[in-house]
């Protein structure tokens, strides 16, 4: 029995009566004639951050992301898709609030959700048969990562909670809004990974809460976590249900909270839900990370990502399997050289499918459970989520390409061609020339090739010679990939090369290319940088005179260490960049990162100075843009005020922007002013094209009208659009 219905504001029908959006043909236009892509055009974008695939795998409900540029709005609403291809619908219309964390119900009845309500995030359920949505839950520490129960009578998601509080609402409520209302803001600490990201714990700790639908009770399913769990990018969900619903298996760190920002010891725990016994550390054997556990359609096996090496955060990612109640692990992937980034059981039990890191790509490998070889079954640039048919023999994924923007795809595993099931921007595909890439090897440092994507602009002609932009990517240990990306677009379609190195340190490559970064910061991967500039150079449409770059996070950083070393670059724009090394590791928050990087500390590695872009900074003249944020705690933002002051100090031309609200990413309307501010910074010194209106205005509100969505005329102002100069 479901509880009584708390109603709300949302526009919704269920799969009897659904609102259609129909997706209006747009009229055929010949490539030729499509126009360059513009900032505009990148919010025109329609995204789909994840999807769900019903119970019986008809349906497909998923988020579909859209943002008003003028307005400065985002929207996040829920539509529903035939599993067999057809019109999609939508589900919620809730202008003011946006739709997340999908989850059937087992009985495919309901469609459980997380959106705003008073502020906090809330549980909702959608009944699929008709009717509005409601909320199941109060509570003021709101939710996210919703999971059904196997017989549906629960969702387990996590929470931040007092731990002395655990599921107790009216204690976690009690102290918040004494934190929230007093006269007093401060922050206290008496252990490290006091803040994290953007936020600062301030004694809170996620949870994993349980709810039960008919009472409406919430438990605490991991009450014994009184430290911030490890955090990695991009991470699959970190508990799941036995098939039986009677074990509940979750990761956490099994070591003292004090010892939290220096460790990557993450464990898998099985806890009984009828709560008559502990839970049970069944990966104890392994100093080093367990996480994102699944069981197998029996209920028998554990499979689970795991790494050999603690304290190192980019250790390959392995595909393995235990039994539940014990056993001598197996390593599905030791064979296989690259990460493993997400997995799920085919429903057989025979075999598992997950996805990789390969070469710019992410294709889906299908393992034998019994050992046997791998099987590259989904081969496309990029694959960002994925879910496989209850029968085994579909793959349905959300793809994309350097020149294809997100959509949902039907990949049949017996052989059939894959079908693209939606089509929110074809009218863009048809309108605006979205550039394709090369693939370059390049000669790098050593005896080994970097592979490069070049993406020439619109309207290419290869008689000319064009301005080039070098982007080194962040991470370190991480790969440029085939994916489609405002930076692979913008800058193209203002005239510019674009060209995205996968230099060393990069993964995808095998683990030792990964690894060899990893206490060499500034060595062989800035010779690879070099080595792949001098092959771009000498390509006949390449003007070497105009060569600019750019770089976010380590990016910043080999930006900030090329300042030092080198002048072959015109301009250059470091964004959330490490400038002084020292300082850095004093203020940033998971210390095992520098600690294995720079090997060790600042006060026993030489690494820290040796590496140090801030010690060559008498030597830094070139022209630099300079980004940060000041809610950035994995960069902190005085990194980039440091830059900024030497080479000010030092008479280099140079401009600083911080935002105030953004983290080591800035939000999705953030970035409109980063690619605007770099089309100018380009445009100034390496000639290419410019913004379609200035840096000042557009920080300044001054472009647009957020109530008509108009651009505002400024032609009386003093200084017209950089378009009209």
């Amino acid at each position: 029995m479901l509880p009584s219905r708390s109603r709300c504001p949302f526009a919704s029908v269920g799969l009897l009566a659904l609102v259609t959006a129909l997706l209006a043909p747009a009229p055929t236009v010949e490539a030729g004639e499509k126009r360059a892509f513009t900032i505009e055009d990148l919010y025109r974008v329609v995204y789909v951050p994840e999807f769900a695939l019903s119970p019986d795998g008809r349906w497909i409900a998923y988020v579909k992301r859209e943002r008003d540029l003028p307005r400065g709005k985002q929207y996040e609403d829920i539509w529903l898709l035939p599993a067999s291809g057809g019109e999609p619908r939508r589900l919620t219309h809730s202008p003011e609030r946006s739709e997340s964390s999908l989850a059937w119900s087992p009985d495919g009845r309901f469609l459980a959700f997380v959106a705003e309500k008073e502020e906090k995030d809330q549980i909702w359920l959608l009944p699929m048969e008709g009717g509005e949505p409601y909320t199941v839950t109060d509570i003021a520490t709101g939710a996210e990562d919703l999971l059904f129960s196997p017989d549906g009578r629960s969702i387990a998601f996590t929470s931040e909670v007092y731990p002395e509080c655990g599921a107790d609402d009216a204690c976690n409520r009690e102290i918040d809004e004494k934190r929230e209302k007093g006269p007093l803001k401060a922050h206290v600490a008496d252990r490290l990974f006091y803040r994290h990201w953007t936020r600062w714990w301030d004694g809170k700790v996620p949870h994993v809460l349980v709810l039960d639908l008919e009472t409406r009770q919430v438990r605490d399913l991991t009450p014994e976590r009184s430290g911030p769990p490890q955090f990695y990018l991009w991470s699959p969900r970190s508990y799941a249900f036995s098939p039986d619903g009677r074990r509940f298996a979750f990761q956490q760190n099994p070591g003292p909270p004090e010892e939290l920002a220096w460790s990557t010891n993450d464990d898998l725990f099985v806890v009984p839900l009828s709560g008559d016994a502990p839970a049970r550390d069944i990966t104890a054997d392994n100093p080093a990370y367990d996480g994102t556990p699944r069981f197998s359609p029996d209920g028998s096996l554990i499979a689970y990502r795991r790494q050999r090496q603690p304290g190192y955060e980019s250790d390959e990612y392995e595909l393995a399997v235990r039994a539940v109640d014990g056993g001598e692990e197996r390593i599905l992937t030791a064979h296989f050289d690259n990460w493993v980034d997400d997995f799920a059981w085919f429903p057989d039990g025979e075999a598992l499918l997950f996805l990789a890191e390969e070469h710019g790509a992410t294709p889906l490998y299908r393992v034998p459970l019994n050992g046997g070889p791998l099987e590259k079954i989904v081969e496309h640039a990029t694959i960002d989520s994925f879910a496989i048919a209850p029968d085994g023999k579909t793959v349905y994924a959300v793809r994309r390409a350097i020149a294809e923007p997100p959509e949902i795809w039907a990949y049949d595993l017996t052989g059939g061609s894959p079908r693209r099931l939606t089509f929110h921007n074809a009218k863009l595909e048809r309108e605006v020339d979205i550039r394709p890439a090369e693939r370059l090897w390049l000669p790098g440092a050593g005896d080994y090739q970097v592979e490069c994507f070049l993406i020439k602009p619109h309207d290419f002609d290869p008689s000319r010679k064009y301005p080039l932009i070098l982007n080194v990517h962040g991470g370190p240990q991480s790969q440029w990939a085939d994916a489609f990306r405002g930076d692979w677009q913008v800058y193209p379609g203002a005239g510019y090369i674009v060209a995205f190195p996968n230099p060393t340190g990069s993964t995808g490559y095998g683990q030792a290319f990964t690894a060899a970064i990893s206490r060499d910061w500034g060595g062989r991967v800035y010779r690879d940088v070099m080595r792949v500039a001098d092959s771009l150079e000498k390509l006949p449409y390449v003007d070497k005179d105009r060569m600019g770059a750019m770089g976010w996070s380590y990016g910043g950083y080999m930006m900030n260490w090329l300042l030092g070393h080198t002048t072959r670059f015109k301009a250059i724009a470091t964004m959330m960049g490490l400038f002084d090394l020292r300082s850095f590791y004093g203020a940033t928050e998971e210390l095992w990162f520098p600690e294995w990087d720079l090997g060790g500390r600042p006060w026993d590695s030489p690494l820290y100075e040796r590496f140090n872009p801030a010690r060559f900074a008498d030597r830094m003249q070139t022209p630099t843009l300079v980004i940060t944020g000041e809610l950035d705690y994995r960069v902190p933002y005085t990194q980039g005020l440091q830059l900024f002051t030497a080479l000010q100090r030092r008479g280099v031309p140079s401009r600083l922007i911080v935002f105030p609200e953004a983290g080591h990413w800035p939000g999705w309307y953030e970035m409109a002013l980063y690619y605007t501010a770099h089309l100018d910074w380009f445009h100034r010194w390496l000639g290419g094209g410019g913004p379609p209106w200035s840096v000042e205005d557009f920080a300044a509100n001054r472009v647009f009208d957020t109530e008509t969505g108009k651009r505002i005329d400024r032609a009386g102002s003093e200084e017209a659009p950089p378009s009209e100069r």
